[in-house]
């Protein structure tokens, strides 16, 4: 899974990138970076801490978000990179929400900035259907695959040209497995991150706030208000004093946090886990699967031999304190293989090869 980190230069992407990956990049003040970023940032999770402690297991293991740190917008070359299909599973809006003297627009403006990377995107997506329609249409032999594709590709365009979104485009499930080889900007999913500055991350408001929160509401976008300032200062911080830290903050997670956590449920995943001496892990896997196939995550053999999933809730274990007293009280349940994993569910699976 792989998630790219767009926005306006001078935004702060590169540094909510370093927060997410622990990485050092190199923060360019004036936007003027032209390659891209890319590290790895691990999921936090209170059960995966929890079960650590619990087990005090060789290894422990978290999800997992490949994080890219795309070049400014306004810099060239950025849509070309995001137009391969690998490349992004979903997009983080940065948004700006702190006056810079020196930036071109020094007054913030989030609720511009959305507007200005939303166009951003709906041209790049019109530009590609324009073109591929006028090749298709160029041509001098035309497939019958060619010519559903034109046509679906058409009506796309059309809609488009009247502004709307690749993902508010009514399409059948024929239409998209014909443009599944695309990859359109406007239809992937999108979160917002709204870096603010330190003052406005204790008053709790910034320029246009609640218009940001009713757009971002109107369209099913999360939206996480982050101060990559402070965030960093946060980070630099020993565990003790970053607690004490947090907790003058009022605060029982960094944004960081909330942030990796938001990408995790928007795009409809949820994490099983597994624990023992050797190794407490959490497995990414889509809402809706079931035992058999979660155990596949783990080992091919382990699916194909599935007998039985033993199964207790994090909260149910996290309330008793261990295993055995789950037992006892009757929590810790046998499932068969049609059962669907629930997020926090911790797995231990029997099968027979």
């Amino acid at each position: 899974m792989e998630i790219g980190l767009v926005g306006l230069p001078g935004a702060g992407k590169t540094t909510i990138f370093n927060l997410l990956t622990m990485a050092e990049a190199e923060v360019s003040k004036f936007g003027g970076r032209a390659e891209t970023n890319q590290a790895m940032a691990r999921v936090p999770d209170r059960r995966v801490d929890f079960l650590s402690r619990l087990y005090h297991p060789r290894r422990t293991t978290y999800a997992q978000i490949k994080f890219t740190d795309i070049p400014g917008l306004a810099h060239g070359g950025t849509t070309a990179f995001l137009k391969k299909p690998e490349v992004n599973d979903a997009l983080v809006f940065v948004l700006r929400a702190f006056s810079s003297q020196d930036l071109p627009n020094p007054a913030a403006d989030p609720l511009r900035d959305f507007a200005d990377i939303n166009l951003e995107l709906w041209l790049a997506d019109l530009d590609l259907v324009e073109k591929r329609v006028l090749k298709l249409a160029e041509g001098r032999k035309i497939t019958k695959e060619q010519e559903a594709e034109l046509a679906v590709l058409r009506r796309c365009r059309d809609q488009l040209e009247g502004g709307t979104g690749m993902k508010q485009i009514p399409l059948t499930p024929e239409d998209r497995q014909i443009l599944s080889h695309y990859a359109f900007l406007t239809d992937r999913p999108v979160v917002l991150v709204v870096n603010v500055d330190e003052e406005h991350y204790r008053k709790q408001d910034y320029p246009k706030r609640e218009e940001l929160q009713r757009e971002a509401q109107e369209r099913g976008v999360p939206l996480v208000e982050i101060c990559g300032q402070l965030e960093m200062e946060i980070s630099r911080l020993s565990e003790e004093d970053r607690q004490a830290f947090m907790q003058d903050l009022g605060l029982e997670e960094t944004g960081i946090e909330r942030l990796a956590q938001a990408v995790y449920r928007h795009l409809g995943l949820l994490s099983f886990l597994t624990a023992g001496e050797d190794e407490v892990k959490a497995w990414t896997i889509k809402q809706g699967t079931n035992a058999k196939a979660a155990a596949g995550k783990i080992h091919s053999d382990i699916e194909r031999g599935f007998i039985r999933a033993e199964v207790v809730s994090y909260d149910d274990l996290a309330a008793l304190g261990s295993l055995n007293k789950a037992r006892e009280k009757g929590l810790l349940r046998l499932e068969g293989k049609e059962y669907l994993v629930q997020d926090g569910d911790i797995i231990n699976f029997r099968f027979h090869v």
